[in-house]
């Protein structure tokens, strides 16, 4: 077993604050490509929202924990643990 695989993919969970003061929360497994959509106002959310400003990136290696991560933020609870830790 390789504990250190090189061409592992990982996943990101992100925040952005948008124009409007609003926050994004995404999850990505290519987090370049993804900021550059967000850019270009191809992401339904943010395109009227631009600019938008990256705040945090959690990075992870397993995918469902980073999707239940960023169910997590979504949440009432997660909302604030962002806004306390996070931001």
């Amino acid at each position: 077993m390789d504990l250190f695989p090189t061409s592992q993919t990982t996943w990101s969970v992100y925040l952005l604050r948008c124009a409007d003061g609003t926050l994004y929360t995404g999850c990505t497994s290519n987090l370049q490509a993804r900021m550059e959509r967000h850019g270009k106002g191809a992401v339904h959310y943010s395109c009227t929202r631009l600019p938008v400003e990256l705040i945090t990136c959690v990075v992870f290696q397993d995918k469902y924990k980073a999707f239940d991560f960023e169910k997590y933020l979504k949440s009432g609870s997660g909302r604030a643990f962002a806004q306390k830790r996070l931001i």
